[in-house]
């Protein structure tokens, strides 16, 4: 069983780095992901140097294409520690 690395990323100005390791780590080229996301490798280019003005949709399509998922959780909780449950949909 392999180990998995979780990456907490708090700021925005932390994605273009991560984005650009996990498709290296993906053994990707961006002209392969660009023609994944129907776009051009210079529009992945310009994804993985501005991240932080990607819309959430086509983050998430990204990731979907590098083999990685998004995990929300509070800060402060460890992986497998008890979670509070949401109460209604205050907020929401």
């Amino acid at each position: 069983m392999r180990e998995v690395s979780q990456y907490a990323v708090r700021t925005a100005e932390q994605l273009p780095a991560l984005l650009k390791a996990f498709r290296k780590q993906a053994g990707l080229t961006q002209g392969q992901v660009a023609m994944s996301l129907g776009v051009t490798q210079q529009t992945l280019s310009a994804m993985e140097r501005n991240a932080q003005k990607v819309n959430a949709e086509r983050l998430l399509q990204l990731l979907g294409i590098l083999g990685v998922e998004m995990v929300l959780q509070p800060r402060g909780l460890e992986t497998g520690a008890a979670r509070p449950t949401p109460q209604g949909n205050a907020g929401w």
